[in-house]
């Protein structure tokens, strides 16, 4: 572990345009579970399958228990930027990281001070009308007593990307032309198996590329480096 750790600092030394792309695993040392370990949200009883949940289609024809287990399970009031988080921030602005591309809802890469943050599946941290388009912060949805409403009437949708739902294409092309423009690309939580987000990574084109999770992935051996173990651990290591 400890030699990884001295190459991923070498390669680290060695670019100067680095973008890191992260999943679920990034979040979860800041008490955010992720999705599909023993523990995730996949994973937990309920009366609906989570996954048909946070679908479209649920969310169109059951409204009340999509904001039901939506409250419960996406917002983390609590939750603040980890190693992780607060590492990357000061890489950018040591100016060797140019962007951070999430697959998150949380919004903790910003709270962290990363200014260039492509979320890719929205954030928890905006709400929209669905019929006029005014803007909600989180707390209108939280203090909402079943259905958010806007005051024109129309429902507030969190601004995140459910099940059956396109990708914003403003955040596609921005994620694409960062990761085709860098140098070193880290890989880093993610099963790599979320797409089209995982499908991203084939736009890099750079020198080096590393993978850092806790469990092996099918895409292993595309990466020039894997390091498997824990995220917080890893990152706290880096030298900057």
């Amino acid at each position: 572990m400890e030699e990884k750790i001295r190459e991923l600092n070498k390669m680290i030394e060695e670019s100067s345009n680095i973008v890191f792309f992260g999943g679920a695993g990034v979040s979860t040392e800041s008490g955010i579970p992720d999705f599909r370990s023993a523990d995730g949200i996949y994973m937990m009883d309920y009366k609906y399958p989570p996954e048909e949940i946070i679908s479209r289609s649920f969310f169109d024809a059951h409204p009340k228990e999509f904001f039901e287990f939506y409250k419960k399970y996406f917002y983390y009031p609590d939750a603040k930027p980890n190693i992780t988080h607060l590492k990357l921030a000061q890489l950018e602005k040591a100016g060797k990281l140019k962007a951070v591309i999430t697959q998150n809802i949380d919004g903790l890469h910003t709270d962290a001070g990363s200014e260039t943050v492509y979320e890719l599946h929205g954030s928890v941290l905006r709400n929209y009308c669905m019929k006029c388009g005014k803007f909600y912060p989180i707390e209108h949805i939280v203090n909402s007593d079943g259905i958010p409403k806007c005051t024109c009437g129309g429902t507030v949708k969190p601004d995140v990307v459910l099940y059956e739902e396109s990708l914003d294409t403003d955040t596609i092309e921005g994620a694409v032309n960062a990761i085709s423009q860098a140098d070193m690309l880290i890989v880093a939580g993610t099963s790599l198996r979320v797409y089209p987000a995982a499908g991203f990574i084939r736009y890099f084109k750079g020198k080096n590329i590393v993978l850092i999770n806790r469990d092996s992935t099918e895409m292993d051996s595309i990466f020039g480096l894997v390091i498997n173990g824990n995220l917080g651990e890893v990152m706290n290591k880096i030298e900057i």
